[in-house]
């Protein structure tokens, strides 16, 4: 019996290598939709494992879903799947063009572009902190004096991932720059930056994330995440931890409201992130969703502290067929991401981990000799490593342990403000 195909928009990083290796495993023909960049950069590992491949424009969408239409049908795909978040709302219409298991398109733009996403949570009443879209500097100042936003406030792009351009303003004198660097953002597919930025109220509380699967309909929850993140004006994610244990009303409440997320995005076969904000007296508010399994190394802490395999759960949702989603382990997970303190040449790297017991991941992405960043995005990583065990305080101690013995050496860029000689630091961000 031939199986059908499985077709992955966009199978680069470390999930979709996973996904296409789950897939060819299970004895699936496996193609990829690409752009002609993206696939120059694909490792020989990848290309050995992908049956064949499409090039095409996402900066198109309308023409992409066509070509990738006219490709599925010819090499007999049964599958779309997609871990990159600007895809997701393509993925939902080419799914729904091949009569496979996906989203809703007419309501996949709400988990992709944040303004939607606001009107789809205020439609459906999910809670959320209240968000003002503005497009010009007198919008801004009207969203500015809104009493329902108030100081500090968030501002952000609409169409933009991984915290790139979010901004905590404290006052109007900061906000016109925030409001700049949010329009600079452009998407990963487009051609420009987007003058459509979000004012939103700032939510107090602690931040997680809950990661979960929907199957006709019917959501389970794996685990709620605890996120690790900077303070500042830049709130970059520094780690993740799972699984988190909440008080069994705040857990209700957080699951609750995700599921009222879940639906408001159209999110009816597949994964999910859930982004919530949860503060005293069971309060909670959903700050955004993504229709796709979490990124960050947080498919891999789930696999390893309850022995999900998400990589399966995800080709069997989208297969149609029913996923196994009960945790088989007890266990507990983190993710700790090396960051640089300060922009400059990296110019060598030491003490960084190596896979062994408890210590099954390790990923390092920068170029010694290349130009690194003080985080003020995700993309920002240098590398990360995930630590696993049966004791969340242990794991813990462990990961801070192994992220204080990791030394990078930044030289500066000669014209750097108050920057005279090179450092060597730790590579815990500030």
């Amino acid at each position: 019996m031939t199986l059908p195909g499985v077709l992955l928009l966009d199978a680069a990083g470390p999930e979709a290598g996973s996904l296409a290796t789950t897939a060819a495993a299970r004895g699936h023909q496996v193609h990829a939709a690409t752009t002609a960049a993206a696939h120059e950069g694909y490792g020989p590992e990848l290309k050995d494992l992908l049956t064949g491949h499409i090039i095409t424009d996402f900066t198109r969408p309308d023409r992409a879903l066509a070509d990738l239409a006219e490709y599925a049908r010819r090499r007999g795909v049964g599958a779309v799947l997609t871990v990159n978040e600007y895809l997701t709302e393509l993925a939902a219409h080419l799914c729904a063009e091949l009569g496979v298991p996906g989203n809703d398109p007419g309501r996949a733009r709400a988990a992709r572009d944040k303004a939607a996403m606001a009107e789809a949570f205020a439609a459906a009443g999910v809670r959320a902190p209240y968000t003002v879209l503005v497009r010009d500097e007198e919008e801004l100042r009207a969203a500015l004096a809104d009493p329902q936003v108030g100081f500090p406030c968030v501002i952000k792009p609409a169409g933009g991932a991984g915290s790139a351009g979010v901004g905590v303003v404290s006052g109007p004198a900061s906000a016109a720059a925030a409001a700049d660097a949010a329009r600079r953002v452009a998407g990963m597919y487009a051609s420009g930056g987007d003058p459509r930025v979000l004012v939103q109220a700032c939510a107090a509380g602690t931040e997680y994330s809950v990661e979960s699967f929907t199957q006709g309909g019917t959501t389970t929850h794996l685990a709620v995440t605890r996120k690790h993140v900077t303070g500042g004006a830049n709130r970059v994610e520094t780690g993740h931890s799972l699984p988190v244990h909440l008080p069994p009303a705040v857990e209700a409440a957080v699951y609750g409201e995700a599921e009222a997320a879940i639906r408001a995005a159209g999110i009816r076969h597949g994964a999910s992130h859930t982004e919530v904000m949860v503060g005293g007296d069971e309060w909670c508010a959903v700050i955004e969703i993504g229709a796709r399994l979490a990124a960050g190394q947080i498919g891999v802490l789930i696999q390893h502290a309850l022995g999900v395999d998400v990589w399966a759960a995800l080709l069997d949702v989208a297969l149609g067929r029913p996923a196994a989603l009960a945790p088989t382990a007890r266990g507990y997970a983190t993710v700790r991401f090396v960051t640089s303190p300060r922009a400059g040449r990296l110019t060598s790297l030491s003490g960084l981990p190596t896979v062994g017991p408890g210590v099954p991941f390790v990923r390092w992405r920068a170029a010694i000799g290349g130009h690194v960043h003080k985080p003020t995005a995700n993309g920002h990583r240098l590398g990360s490593f995930v630590v696993t065990g049966p004791d969340a305080a242990e794991v813990e101690e462990r990961a801070d342990t192994l992220l204080r013995q990791i030394r990078i050496h930044i030289e500066p860029h000669p014209n750097g403000p108050g920057q005279v000689r090179p450092a060597s630091t730790s590579a815990i961000a500030p």
